[in-house]
């Protein structure tokens, strides 16, 4: 974890914008050097006031040091100032609130982000969809299911916005009235691939377009690997539903695992190329991907517990407990904060017998599942239910 730095306010003045861009533009500046300098010094105008002999003992190359000194960058950061605003976009620096926390853990974090859309998307819970883009009917199927289910259950879809794979989960979210991300590898003022115009247009209105390339940066092939890392970066874990040897998605799945991310396949046809990728990583060890409960009952315990809080916030759901059970009776349990729906599911739920998740949804009906399964884990959180392989539950907690 890299160390903290003071947090401004969300909206940066405009001469503090300036002075970030001009460490971004700075020529031979690359991002561990410019977060290391943005550590040591506290800010971009610190960075600049220090003397070449300061700015070498805090790391940087005597070229690099000369550039900051003689405020190099500074005629580029006006232009990219000028394009923020033309475009509507904002810039999201290393040290501000907005700076989403879980991409600060990674090896190399952005200093700074450009951004269009949402912004408030990025303190939500990321999930990313990846793979390949010449996608068979079956991985265009199954991105299109798994991304509205996930979407649906409150996560936030993050792709790349390339051919295929990305795209089908990008539309698959907005479709479903969900969150998305698209990390563009090129500025994101910048239309890149050019027939998806209109997702993009959506995707700015809707959901949130995310870069660390300057404004008006071409989509350079070298720029995609780099893109990968902020996909994984922010996500809680990486979904790869098709993808050759040597594809971009094997790239990003590497990254996960290197950052600590869960990962988790959609199994492919074995006669299928594009099975590859996700064939070989459930054998290294990647969670294998049926439906959606799938890569929810493998998050971590801090991020099944936001989105059991998110859950309840989104169906409206009392969380003081209302104390009410069905048909008209009273509850005659008193165990803390709870739904109705909590203590129904509790009350279904066997101390000898486990139910499968299947049969719960079926015997607790019209309630959705995503309510269900919000509801299972404010159970498991607290204790009074245990998950036990093949989807199965249990209850601990008896009159």
């Amino acid at each position: 974890m890299h160390a903290t730095i003071p947090t401004p306010a969300r909206v940066l003045p405009s001469d503090e914008q300036l002075n970030w861009l001009a460490l971004r533009m700075t020529p031979g500046l690359g991002t561990r050097t410019a977060v290391q300098l943005l550590v040591h010094f506290q800010s971009p105008e610190a960075i600049f006031r220090a003397s070449i002999t300061e700015l070498e003992v805090a790391g940087v190359s005597s070229a690099v040091a000369r550039n900051l000194s003689t405020g190099f960058g500074f005629e580029d950061a006006l232009i990219q100032q000028r394009k923020l605003a033309e475009r509507g976009a904002v810039l999201i620096p290393y040290s501000s609130s907005s700076y989403p926390p879980r991409l600060k853990e990674i090896y190399d974090p952005p200093p700074m982000l450009f951004a269009r859309g949402r912004v408030e998307i990025l303190d939500t819970l990321c999930i990313a969809i990846v793979g390949t883009r010449r996608p068979t009917a079956y991985g265009t199927a199954a991105t299109t299911r798994l991304a509205k289910d996930l979407a649906d259950a409150g996560l936030t879809i993050t792709s790349g916005m390339a051919r295929g794979i990305d795209t089908a989960a990008h539309k698959a979210a907005l479709e479903t009235g969900g969150s998305t991300i698209a990390v563009f590898g090129c500025g994101v003022d910048e239309l890149y691939p050019t027939e998806n115009r209109k997702l993009s247009e959506q995707i700015a209105e809707r959901g949130l377009i995310l870069s660390d390339f300057p404004m008006g940066t071409p989509p350079y092939p070298q720029n995609f690997p780099m893109r990968n890392r902020i996909i994984s970066g922010l996500s809680a874990g990486v979904l790869i539903v098709e993808g050759g040897e040597y594809s971009g998605s094997a790239i990003t799945a590497r990254l996960a695992a290197d950052h600590g991310r869960e990962v988790f396949a959609v199994p492919g046809n074995i006669t299928s190329k594009m099975s590859y990728a996700p064939n070989l990583l459930i054998k290294q060890g990647a969670k294998l991907v049926q439906d959606w409960n799938d890569i929810i009952t493998e998050l971590k315990p801090d991020d099944r517990r936001w989105l059991a809080s998110d859950f309840r916030k989104r169906l409206n759901l009392n969380e003081n407990g209302a104390g009410e059970s069905e048909e008209g009776g009273e509850a005659s349990l008193d165990i803390g904060p709870m739904t109705g729906l909590g203590r129904v599911v509790l009350n279904v739920l066997k101390l000898d017998a486990a139910v499968q998740l299947d049969n719960l949804v079926e015997t607790l009906a019209p309630n959705s599942a995503s309510e269900i399964i919000a509801t299972l884990f404010e159970l498991e959180l607290q204790g009074l239910i245990r998950q036990l392989p093949g989807k199965s539950y249990l209850r601990v907690w008896g009159d």
